[in-house]
């Protein structure tokens, strides 16, 4: 058997598949319009409808807080005088003397 038997056309397989899966525009030129009209068109409306859900997914957020929170007290206001918080004493580091 000869080497070319086996050998595989590696050109033309890969323009064949890169081929088939190109975009391909219209030639005519209305038609061009009218699919770059619908691509924007449906750029928006996912736009929106990602927008709309976003502010439910926050209303319906802020309602369940709310909602959990009913019937607890409210906390008063602290006394601004007042500073309340845990504090460590941290202990300096000796560093050795240079000689």
């Amino acid at each position: 058997m000869s080497v070319h038997a086996f050998r595989l056309d590696s050109h033309w397989f890969q323009s064949r598949v890169r081929t088939a899966f190109a975009p391909r525009k219209p030639r005519h030129r209305w038609l061009r319009v009218a699919l770059g009209v619908v691509g924007l068109g449906l750029v928006a409306v996912l736009a929106v409808a990602g927008l709309v859900i976003g502010a439910m997914m926050l209303a319906i957020g802020l309602a369940w807080r709310l909602w959990k929170r009913r019937g607890q007290p409210i906390a008063r206001a602290a006394d601004p005088r007042v500073v309340d918080a845990q504090f460590s004493v941290v202990r300096p580091r000796v560093l050795p003397l240079p000689r």
